[in-house]
């Protein structure tokens, strides 16, 4: 007999009846809170909208009725509150989101791939519902019982009744975008001019409700642990953060005080709403680097796939010749990369699952980079594998700032397994330090020194892979554009999973879902993209932490940290009974405040910058598509020199559409006359009030820059001319990710230009599945998913194809 809950033999032979039975009633246990845990999920599927919120509003009304009649408590009158609010929400949203679903059809790659940011948003929504519907029949079933937990059940329909107040306010935002876009335009291509005010009323939306006991309620049921994991890590860290920010440094005191947010899931959504909306870009770096920490890097490899080569190269600033696509006979000169800060070594990584001829050669021993103790030496082999016929270059996602090949290195050890393919990942400089186009520069320069020298990395060439995920995927498209205009190589195909295609700051339907998306919070997305843009200008008053650097001030934390473990244990201990001996509400709440407000001080007390605008007319789908046929070689949008494009001035950010800009259905040209002038509000029905935060507005500055209308920066916006020379892509794209829309709109476009692309859209994962794909089974098959693209990138012969008249590079 086998354990439910381990891998060895159960204990039950030798153990007493009793204990047995015992035993067993805990499995029982366990698993009816599995099923309980996606009863949800299923009833997302199995029931359509109009459906589930009549079986909402019913149990609600019987619910509602039930408490009125207990009494005049408190906790009676804020039940039958609660069931009240839910049955108006349920049927005030239920028209609107029937009105999305009716025409996001319209929106779809095809019929095959019905995806896009008004189904996500619907999606989104039938999950809240259908939480709600699982509660309420719950509670309906059991408010009777002895057993029945008053407040621990109030609090979670007070939570999740907030969510669907706020997705109804998303609902309303997105019958505004599609009445204001283009026709099948998923992105907003209005004058910015005219978005402000829309702007000012989305940022003050309370999003604490979506970090706290709803986290990751749209994702499926494995995920949320993980994410539960993740907002108290973050929480925990933004204090840490600040702490190191003023000098006092990491503490076992400091980290084990943090133990309240574990316990209190309103704090912590209060807290995690507080750091994603004030913390720079810096904190983001940190955080996310947080997993290149000796210690847990070393976990992570421990863990994944053993291979015979990992190797850090350094590939020296050197030109060198490439052959031409059109005329093998003529070269073109690759420079090494020089924007900000001038000619440079280019760091790569090497993995692949058998040592291979030429992989230690003496020529590319000579370019190996010591990684300290970490470094993965070769062992001497009796045998080598003979060259692969494929290579694959990959390119690292983080949001342009974070990371390096060594976050990924789990997944692509898999990878090079099941491909039996040499894998080599750059590792580009990152931003702020490094703004654009200082990552494309250096990712070009390593794929054609890839192409050159394959030999030396164990493949012969014949077919070349292009793979990257988030930021990755978007280089891996800019990247090839700009093999296209030197006239070299470009890839046989491009892998690219979950992409960002328009970095340029306008609203999608998908970009709503932000607002509530633990993993990519809209001002996350506008620090990161001002930070690659040159927006963020980093500021280190201390020589000494400059010198250390980010991760190493996390590595001396840590140290400290271990150091103060034991003798900050007991303070924690004492300030947990001392939590845990305030039960009421009322006494709970002061308690909490000094940490509410220690996180971000520094940053709330920061003066506003200046505001500017942007004198360069934006550029749309819709001209770039006519556009298209024109000769763009010389034109000065494709510039990315600093000079030509001048200083870059900050702005509020642009992500939603203006009422201003609200269309009218009869004269889509023309602008209701009765709306100019008006708030947001104009958009909500009478006596509909959305939750604002308590913090009030916060000013997300993003540089405006002509750099992000760039096509080496936004390949959404690269005319069709360019287009027509990408190889065939495949993007892996996620349903409930805020980069949703920049996948469809992409694939689109390649399609209308009859380029080979297919688009496949795995549901109800969250956005960087890839670095989740040991978590489970849902996140194994998304990454089988990516690798089987590849697979079909390397073993599927090139199509003859006229090669693309080269042009004078312009980056």
């Amino acid at each position: 007999m086998e354990s439910v809950w381990g891998t060895g033999p159960s204990r039950a032979a030798g153990a007493p009846a009793s204990k047995r039975a015992k035993d067993e009633s805990k499995s029982r246990s366990r698993r009816r809170w599995r099923k309980g845990k996606t009863k949800a999920s299923r009833l997302t599927h199995s029931m359509d909208l109009h459906t589930m919120t009549q079986s909402l509003v019913t149990l609600a009304e019987d619910n509602m009725a039930f408490f009125s009649s207990q009494g005049p408590g408190e906790t009676a009158r804020r039940l039958s509150g609660v069931f009240a609010g839910i049955r108006e929400q349920a049927l005030g949203l239920e028209p609107a989101l029937g009105r999305l679903l009716s025409v996001a059809h319209l929106f779809d790659l095809d019929a095959e791939t019905p995806a896009n940011g008004y189904r996500s948003l619907v999606h989104t929504a039938r999950c809240c519902l259908a939480h709600l519907l699982h509660k309420s029949r719950y509670v309906a079933s059991n408010r009777r019982s002895i057993f029945f937990r008053t407040s621990h059940n109030l609090a979670e329909l007070e939570a999740y009744l907030a969510a669907l107040t706020q997705l109804r306010a998303l609902a309303y935002y997105a019958q505004h975008l599609l009445a204001t876009n283009q026709p099948g335009g998923l992105f907003f291509e209005g004058d910015e001019g005219l978005t402000a005010d829309f702007l000012r009323e989305y940022v003050t939306l309370h999003k604490g409700c979506f970090y706290g006991r709803c986290l990751g309620f749209q994702f499926t049921p494995a995920i949320r642990p993980f994410l539960q994991t993740i907002s108290i890590g973050l929480v925990s860290f933004g204090e840490h953060y600040k702490r190191k920010e003023t000098g006092l440094g990491v503490t076992a005191s400091s980290l084990f005080t943090s133990g309240r947010f574990a316990i209190d899931p309103e704090l912590r959504g209060a807290e995690f709403e507080r750091i994603i909306q004030n913390l720079d870009v810096h904190f983001w770096k940190a955080f996310w680097n947080i997993t290149e920490i000796e210690v847990l890097s070393s976990l992570a490899n421990m863990t994944s796939t053993t291979v015979r080569v990992s190797r850090l190269l350094s590939l020296p600033p050197e030109a060198f010749e490439m052959p031409l696509t059109a005329d093998p006979k003529r070269t073109v000169t690759i420079s090494p990369p020089l924007a900000h800060t001038g000619p440079g070594p280019v760091l790569v990584r090497l993995i692949s699952y058998d040592l291979r001829e030429g992989q230690d050669s003496e020529e590319l021993n000579s370019l190996v980079k010591s990684e300290g103790p970490r470094s993965l030496e070769l062992r001497p082999r009796p045998q080598q594998a003979p060259r692969s016929q494929s290579l694959v270059v990959h390119i690292h996602g983080g949001g342009f700032v974070a990371q390096t090949s060594k976050s990924h290195e789990p997944y692509l050890k898999s990878w090079a397994q099941e491909l039996g393919t040499p894998i080599l990942s750059i590792d580009y400089s990152l931003a702020p330090e490094a703004p654009f186009p200082r990552a494309l520069e250096e990712c070009f320069y390593a794929y054609c020194w890839a192409v050159k020298h394959c030999a030396l990395l164990g493949s012969t060439g014949e077919r070349i892979c292009l793979a990257g995920d988030s930021a990755g995927g978007n280089l891996c498209f800019t990247m090839s554009l700009r093999a296209a205009a030197f006239g070299v190589r470009v890839p046989d195909g491009i892998m690219a999973a979950y992409p960002a295609t328009m970095l340029q700051s306008t609203a999608s339907p998908s970009r709503l879902l932000s607002l509530m998306d633990p993993l990519l919070p809209l001002s996350v997305l506008t620090k990161c993209v001002s930070a690659y843009a040159g927006g963020e200008i980093e500021d280190h008053s201390d020589p000494n932490q400059k010198a250390l650097g980010m991760m190493g001030l996390v590595q001396r934390d840590t140290a400290l940290l271990f150091r103060d473990l034991r003798l900050g244990a007991s303070s924690w201990l004492h300030s947990f009974l001392d939590l845990s001996g305030h039960k009421s509400h009322t006494n709970s709440v002061p308690m909490a405040e000094p940490m509410r407000r220690s996180v971000s001080e520094a940053a709330l007390a920061q003066p506003e910058g200046p505001l500017g605008t942007d004198s360069f007319k934006s550029l749309t789908l819709h001209d770039l598509s006519l556009k298209g046929n024109s000769d763009t070689s010389g034109s000065p949008e494709l510039s990315l020199s600093a000079e030509t494009l001048g200083p870059s001035m900050p702005s509020n950010v642009n992500f939603l559409p203006g009422p201003d800009a609200r269309k009218d259905a009869k004269a889509p040209g023309e602008l209701r006359a009765k709306d100019r002038g008006q708030g947001v509000l104009a958009n909500f029905p009478e006596g509909f009030h959305p939750r604002r935060a308590s913090q009030g507005p916060t000013r997300m500055p993003i540089y405006s820059s002509p750099i992000v209308k760039n096509p080496f920066m936004s390949p959404l916006l690269a005319p069709d001319s360019m287009l027509q020379s990408l190889p065939p892509v495949h993007i892996v794209a996620c349903a409930l990710d805020p980069m949703l829309d920049d996948s469809v709109m992409f694939a689109r476009r390649l399609r209308g230009l009859g380029k080979p692309v297919t688009l496949c859209v795995v549901e109800d994962l969250p956005h960087g599945f890839l670095s989740l794909a040991a978590l489970c089974r849902e996140t194994r098959q998304a990454a089988a998913l990516c690798v089987e693209r590849i697979r079909l990138i390397l073993t599927q012969p090139a199509a003859p194809a006229a090669p693309a008249a080269p042009t004078e590079p312009r980056v």
